[in-house]
């Protein structure tokens, strides 16, 4: 069997894999195009999965003094619309060394909402991502003064988008086997036949071996003020009063 390639390769392979097509069998249109879209469907769900994307891409913006900052494709971040900001932190700028400091994540827009005074400017200090689509929204608070700082956020990287069958897959090699065990028990489910135990056993083991070298697992830093804190933490602690406004 010749390597797979494309996206057409793989969808082959996953077919016969599946017992849907023989050996020396050529796929139907509909059916090569059905296996096409559960390619599709299957990166953009795994996109949403931290452990099985093998790194994040760091994107950075000058502060302008906006009270928010769009993000997606073309935008004042212009990287892919994420689903969630994995991690963040601001460069001082008017120092005479440039100084980074983490930023909190604040999870949900009810935290959010709990800021009394949001126009505060100052030292900024946490960012709420509104995961609008199709462009996402950064709201940084304190609001960072125009020039003064450099706002970096880390997304998950981009797995390749297949919009083809004769996409060339640009994956890393342990990938390839994840992905067509799990498009095989896809093909499976979807012309109503029980997928092979065989077969699902196979998609989670190459599923696993992703999951380990992809798992990246902080240092686990305690809150400040409870018993037996060290004074090691390698991260900043970000305590808000959100409804007085203070840190």
């Amino acid at each position: 069997m010749p390597l797979i390639q494309t996206a057409g390769d793989l969808v082959n392979f996953a077919l016969r894999t599946a017992n849907i097509n023989g050996v020396g069998q050529t796929p139907s249109a509909e059916d090569s195009n059905t296996g096409l879209q559960l390619l599709a469907n299957i990166l953009a769900e795994w996109q949403r999965r931290r452990w099985l994307v093998w790194s994040l891409t760091e994107t950075a913006v000058v502060s302008t003094g906006a009270t928010s900052y769009t993000i997606g494709a073309g935008q004042a971040f212009n990287v892919a619309r994420p689903d969630r900001i994995d991690s963040a932190f601001v460069r001082w700028l008017t120092t005479s060394l440039p100084l980074d400091a983490p930023l909190g994540i604040v999870e949900a827009r009810e935290d959010y909402n709990a800021i009394a005074l949001k126009s505060m400017g100052s030292f900024p200090r946490v960012l709420w991502y509104e995961s609008a689509f199709p462009v996402g929204v950064l709201h940084f608070w304190p609001i960072p003064a125009a020039a003064s700082y450099e706002l970096h956020v880390f997304t998950k990287a981009q797995l390749p988008a297949i919009t083809a069958l004769t996409t060339v897959l640009n994956l890393p090699p342990e990938y390839m086997s994840a992905i067509t065990y799990t498009l095989a028990v896809e093909c499976c489910i979807n012309w109503g036949a029980d997928p092979h135990p065989a077969i699902v056993a196979k998609m989670e083991e190459a599923i696993n071996n992703i999951r380990t070298a992809n798992t990246q697992i902080p240092t686990l830093a305690m809150p400040a003020g409870l018993p037996g804190r060290g004074s090691g933490s390698v991260s900043a602690d970000v305590n808000i009063n959100f409804q007085t406004g203070s840190w």
